[in-house]
């Protein structure tokens, strides 16, 4: 995968990408507010189950007593750094591009449940029987990911010949 352009280092290719997450997310979420009961888990494995909350925070709550509109204008200037380090990046580093496309995405997507909602609409649950994890949504996955594929790109991604 290296050497040569990452395919989502092309705009078109990385827009068409994130408005298809960004869909994919929004129609996740209007089927969990209209089928999943409030704050009640729907087991689906042992250590997993769907449990719709609302999310008035960032990640893991935090944040949850600050204003609306700083919650929305931290995820916008999210955005707005994200993309600017996607441009900046070398072509060749795929999974950097990859990554800056779905943390795009995951913010986009819980960015228009703020303006829409007020809040972001959670509802995976890892858990057992003494223990659980935050519940989160499709959206923080796409961020998580994307984050873990920018690790990983900067970790045993192609090198500058000059370092």
């Amino acid at each position: 995968m290296t050497g040569h352009k990452a395919l989502l280092s092309r705009p078109l290719v990385a827009l068409v990408v994130i408005v298809f997450a960004v869909i994919l997310d929004q129609v996740v979420k209007i089927a969990v507010e209209k089928y999943l009961p409030m704050q009640e888990a729907v087991p689906l494995l042992p250590v997993l189950a769907l449990y719709r909350t609302y999310n008035l925070g960032v990640a893991f709550s935090l944040l949850s007593g600050m204003e609306r509109e700083f919650i929305v204008g931290m995820r916008v200037l999210i955005v707005a750094f994200v993309l600017w380090l996607w441009r900046r990046t070398p072509k060749e580093r795929p999974f950097a591009h990859s990554g800056f496309a779905l943390i795009v995405a995951g913010a986009i997507g819980n960015l228009i449940d703020g303006f829409a909602y007020g809040h972001v609409i959670d509802y995976i649950l890892f858990h057992t029987e003494t223990w659980s994890f935050a519940v989160f949504n499709l959206a923080d996955s796409f961020i998580t990911i994307g984050a873990g594929l920018v690790i990983l790109d900067e970790l045993f991604g192609p090198k500058k010949a000059d370092q």
